[in-house]
């Protein structure tokens, strides 16, 4: 499947006309969506947005954004435990890793069907043309972590990830190890590991390197962002973000800002080059776990959180003036929220039935 054309740029006095009428398009598991919301821990765009992961317990499904039944999606089992966290390569096209509960990190690549790892692509993916079926992929690799894994993300290069344990130690998982020198994965080989301790001396509750891959942002639970030099992962500067816990962060895909949501309720906007805070977002209410760039950098998405008496939905801001600029209306809490890497899609879960995603039936 080719990759979406990417959207020409849409002006801060224009969002909100422009996503005024839009519907989001469901993508559910079941024909007959339940009207309690699915446990989905996580989503993510592939790099060229051609394909949406979605975790629900033990299950990884890979879906085509251009067709929503779940007849054409793609189921990755393997699990033995609840996936917490998905992410896709940035640099390999159809290559994802999942870490979760069952203390694995596992390798996949939605081109190779079950029992041809390292062999024939499968025409169930859904890079294949329009009118194949769908199917299921089998896992490339997997390692054992030493505990559930929490979260993980992507150096830039796609050669190496940082995962982060329940037990709050990070571990450095490199797939160069389990790559063969014509870039085909390899079933054979394993991936190389190393446990690189406890980063801060409360919880690290996320991850993220800088667009550069210089640079290791971490969340944690005193509210403070660590900077921290990569590989040597040395201490460089320490972001003062909230008040109570820092809990998601976000590198704008232009490098300008990085994105903070705490358990304040507030998002702060950091410049990159000078480490400033430019603007602290408002609007939400309860914890703030997710938040989200637009594939240029203009819009910041942020959702409200888990609060009994707090609102439900999500809000965009400009980055660069700190405005607020458009709420989007939601059923239930939403708990992960990512933008399309090309286009003004906003995929989400939290509300019954299954995933979201906004703006995709305007082709925004």
């Amino acid at each position: 499947m080719p990759a979406p054309a990417r959207s020409k740029p849409l002006k801060k006095d224009a969002f909100s006309r422009a996503f005024t009428s839009q519907k989001p398009i469901l993508f559910s598991e079941t024909t007959r969506p339940s009207s309690i919301p699915p446990h989905i821990r996580a989503l993510s765009w592939s790099p060229t947005g051609a394909a949406l992961s979605t975790t629900t317990g033990s299950k990884i499904r890979i879906w085509n954004p251009d067709r929503p039944n779940v007849k054409s999606s793609q189921d990755l089992a393997g699990h033995t435990g609840s996936v917490e966290r998905v992410e896709w390569n940035p640099t390999r096209e159809g290559e994802l890793a999942s870490t979760g509960q069952d203390g694995t990190v596992r390798l996949w690549d939605v081109r190779v069907g079950p029992g041809a790892a390292g062999g024939s692509s499968s025409s169930a993916s859904p890079y294949a043309a329009a009118g194949s079926s769908a199917g299921r992929s089998s896992c490339v690799q997997d390692v054992k972590i030493g505990d559930a894994g929490l979260f993980l993300t992507w150096h830039p290069d796609g050669n190496q990830m940082v995962v982060g344990r329940r037990d709050d130690v990070i571990v450095v998982v490199d797939v160069r190890k389990g790559v063969s020198s014509d870039g085909a994965t390899s079933a054979i080989e394993g991936l190389d590991v190393h446990e690189k301790g406890k980063l801060s001396s409360g919880q690290t509750n996320q991850c993220a390197f800088s667009n550069s891959g210089r640079e290791l942002f971490v969340t944690t639970s005193e509210g403070t962002v660590k900077v921290l030099d990569w590989p040597s992962m040395t201490h460089i500067h320490t972001l003062h973000a909230h008040t109570s816990a820092a809990y998601s962060l976000s590198p704008s895909p232009n490098g300008s800002f990085l994105a903070v949501g705490g358990g304040d309720s507030l998002i702060t906007l950091w410049d990159t080059h000078d480490w400033v805070c430019k603007h602290t977002l408002s609007a939400l209410t309860g914890g703030v776990h997710c938040v989200s760039f637009s594939f240029d950098g203009t819009y910041v998405v942020g959702a409200h959180g888990p609060d009994k008496d707090g609102e439900k939905g999500l809000e965009v801001a400009c980055a660069q003036t700190g405005e607020y600029v458009h709420r989007f209306e939601t059923l239930g809490v939403v708990n992960t929220v990512a933008w399309h890497p090309l286009r003004y899609w906003l995929a989400y879960a939290g509300d019954p039935g299954g995933v979201k995603v906004l703006g995709l039936a305007g082709n925004l």
